[in-house]
Order: C-alpha cells, then sequence, then structure tokens
C-alpha cells in the first residue's frame, strides 16, 4: 500500500503536488494540518481517501473544524497525526503506533525511534525561508514502513 503525506499547504494545493499524488496512485492521503482552505481536501479526495488534521492556521471555516489529532490504520499499521510533534500527547510505543506524522516545521525528514517512524513531509504550500516545497510518500509491505521525501520544485 503506498500512502501520500503532505502538510503545511497553508491555502496553496500546487499542480505539482496532486500531479505527484494521482501519478503515485496513492491508496489513501494523510495531510497533517495548516490546510488554509477546506477546498483543498476536497480536490485530494478526488485522488484518494483522505484524513486530515487541523494545523495552527487553521482557524476559522471547514478547516477549525479538522480535529487536532487523528488515529487512523492503514494496511495494519496505525498512523498517528499531530501538526506539531512537540504537541505528540501519547506514547508512541505504549500506543503500538507505526508511525508519527507531523508538520508545521516545513522542514522535511523522518527517522525511526523505539520502532516508531516519525515523519515531516516538510510543507507542500508557499515556500518558507529557503526550505524545499516538499510532500511524502511511506510504502507499507507487510507491517514495514518504508519513507521517502519528493522535492516538488
Amino acid at each position: 500500500m503506498l500512502v501520500g503525506v503532505i502538510s503545511d499547504t497553508h491555502g496553496l494545493l500546487r499542480p505539482e503536488a496532486v500531479a505527484a499524488l494521482r501519478d503515485a496512485k496513492v491508496a489513501h492521503i494523510l495531510h497533517a494540518g495548516d490546510v488554509g482552505n477546506f477546498d483543498i481536501l476536497d480536490t485530494l479526495r478526488a485522488i484518494a481517501p483522505v484524513t486530515a488534521i487541523r494545523g495552527n492556521i487553521d482557524l476559522h471555516g471547514q478547516c477549525a473544524e479538522l480535529p487536532a489529532t487523528e488515529a487512523i490504520e492503514l494496511d495494519s499499521a496505525l498512523f498517528y497525526l499531530v501538526h506539531s510533534v512537540h504537541d505528540l500527547d501519547v506514547n508512541p510505543v505504549a500506543a503500538q503506533l507505526a508511525a508519527v506524522v507531523s508538520g508545521h516545521s516545513h522542514q522535511p525528514g523522518f527517522e525511526m525511534r523505539d520502532g516508531v517512524l516519525y515523519l515531516n513531509p516538510g510543507s507542500a504550500g508557499p515556500r518558507r525561508f529557503k526550505l524545499p516545497v516538499t510532500l511524502a510518500f511511506v510504502e507499507i509491505d507487510g507491517g514495514v514502513l518504508t519513507p521517502t521525501i519528493l522535492p516538488l520544485l
């Protein structure tokens, strides 16, 4: 199963992001907050089912109604979404999470800690400082998660 992971669109869903998710034929999309415009989620839903949370800029309208955190099981792997990893409110090992997905920093990266994948797909929206514009994929195969970061620009 291939999962698309996006965050910090801030109201801008780049055509490159849409094309990357569509062309990869992702089975599910995770949005780790700072959506900025609810229409973005509708566009993503035309590609695959979406699980999304709100971020610190999602203060008004339908984006404000998104949950602050969310857990979803995909292909027997439990993913936990939280906009800022600093706001993580569960013990990932005790909760038997396979992955913690966050955004907020606009800094893409991933690491394994105590058997849990920590993934930040970076920002797919407006460029911030000199940080890259990115999204991520997670391939789930037999319970093994393999993340990749995809530069969009």
